[in-house]
Parts: C-alpha cells; structure tokens; sequence
C-alpha cells in the first residue's frame, strides 16, 4: 500500500491533498495532525476519505506544541492521537522520540543546505513524562488497551558546527529496538549519513510503517532524487513480504507544489518509482 503523507503538500488545504492523491493514483493517505481543526476532526476526515476513496493509513502525531485544545507536552499529545485514530478506525499512529535538547534549527546555505542546532543556554526540563513512557514500556500498554499500532519514527541528525547532534532519546538503530514497532524514516537516515536498507535489516521485525524519501543533503526529496539507494530498499521489502504503508513524504519543494499541474507529474513520477520498486515477483540483486 503506498499513501500520499499530507505532509508533503502542508501548505495546501487538507481536501485538495486528498483530491491530488486521489487523481494520481495513491491507495490512501497518512494524516498528519497539526493544528488546524481540519486535520483532527473524525467526522471530516471520514468524509474526506469516503468522498476521495482513500482509506487513512496512519496519523501522524503532532510534533509541534501548539494544537489548539490539545495537551502542550508530547504524552498528552500521543493519547489524544490514538483516540482519534481508535475513532476513525486508522491502525497506525506515527510517533517521535522525546527531546533531549532544545534549540533553534537554522538551514545554512553555506553549508551545503543542512540544518544547523543552534543550543539555547535556558534549563529545559529535559526528561519529560514522554520519555519515561518510552522508556519503561507504556506505549506497549497503549497497545493493548487501544488495539492501534504505535510506530516510533526515528529522527534526523542536526549539525552542530562540524558535528552531528541528536535532538531527541533513543535515536540510534540499536536504541530504536527497545520499541515494539517502528517507523523507519529514509531521509532521516540519510542526515547520519546511513543507507536504509542496512538500517532496514537490522530494524525489519519492528519495522510497521515507511516514511518514504531521499537525501541529497537536503531532507525529504522526491524518492527517485537523491543519494539514498531507495530502489533497493523497496525491492528488499517486497522480496521480504512487507505488509505495512509506505508514505511519500516529502517536501512540498520537492514536488514543485507552487504549481500544482506540475505537483501531480511529480508526485505521478514518485508513485512510479514505488510501484516500479516494490514488486514482490522480482528478485533481490545482491547489495
């Protein structure tokens, strides 16, 4: 099943996405939550997705404090998530790993387009209740208690001068295995300078949900841009019986979303490349 993220167009209203994805052939969509009322309403969104024919794959938890009416901190934020998603019926809830360090991102032109972390010196509570639900197990009991699939994203690299920093807990391939379903994210692999399908390997058991995009020192560009060996990795995938969502997510930028004639040819050429890629009757190459 290969969905449309509506985080690739966030700066398009959340029908438009899903009309985009129906026209160009998505099997369905990956909401992500942020805080306009459109994007968390059940009713809506199952209108949305009866109109378009596109069932809802995943919901993204949000990432940003500021949801209207929402919980501030990250827990609140994910238990509010899965409610909608028991609500709607969606089996996967994306979620991110807690922060460790707070600061300012800044994209540094100079700097071949990577995100800088600017650290600010306040005495941020580093270890909020999120991280200790991580930590001891509690999103397995959430599990449990609400039948819908909680997968950890694994989160990108920033660049602190020369260096590559961790914002968040638990943000290596071995930490990661701590969780009973995952996340992978492409681009967020390549900002550590990690091909995915070794990551793949590694984490495949837990593996539940794909945020599909490649790395070019930029993140999250078209799948058939970039330095990452994606083909690969869809071919791994289907060699391997994967039975999850693969979501396109990537930037607005990279599909040429001023334009929206020229947003569906390249979110039509991104689909191909999936579709070309992700076919269980072919053999692996050898990588």
């Amino acid at each position: 099943m290969i969905v449309l993220s509506t985080g690739s167009l966030y700066n398009y209203g959340l029908e438009r996405v899903f009309g985009i994805a129906a026209a160009t052939g998505f099997d369905g969509v990956e909401v992500l939550i942020d805080d306009r009322w459109d994007t968390r309403q059940p009713a809506y969104l199952r209108r949305l997705s009866s109109r378009y024919n596109l069932p809802i794959a995943a919901l993204h938890n949000p990432f940003v404090s500021r949801v209207a009416g929402w919980p501030s901190e990250q827990l609140g934020r994910l238990e509010r998530t899965v409610a909608l998603a028991q609500a709607l019926e969606v089996p996967v809830v994306v979620a991110h790993l807690p922060f460790r360090v707070y600061g300012l991102i800044a994209q540094v032109h100079g700097f071949g387009y990577r995100n800088l972390m600017l650290p600010l010196p306040i005495p941020w509570r580093r270890r909020e209740p999120y991280y200790h639900a991580l930590r001891d197990g509690r999103l397995q009991e959430m599990e449990a208690a609400s039948g819908v699939t909680i997968a950890v994203e694994n989160m990108p690299a920033r660049r602190l001068w020369r260096w590559r920093a961790s914002m968040t807990w638990f943000n290596t391939p071995r930490e990661m295995t701590r969780f009973a379903h995952v996340t992978l994210d492409t681009t967020h692999l390549g900002t550590w300078g990690l091909e995915p399908v070794t990551v793949y390997e590694e984490l495949k058991e837990r593996i539940a949900h794909i945020h599909l995009a490649n790395f070019d020192g930029r993140e999250h560009r078209s799948p058939p841009d970039g330095h990452l060996k994606l083909d690969l990795l869809l071919q791994r995938m289907a060699q391997d019986g994967y039975q999850g969502a693969i979501s396109v997510e990537g930037h607005p930028n990279a599909f040429e979303a001023e334009d929206e004639a020229k947003c569906r040819v390249a979110l039509a050429r991104a689909l191909s490349f999936c579709r070309a890629h992700f076919r269980r009757d072919e053999v692996m190459p050898e990588v």
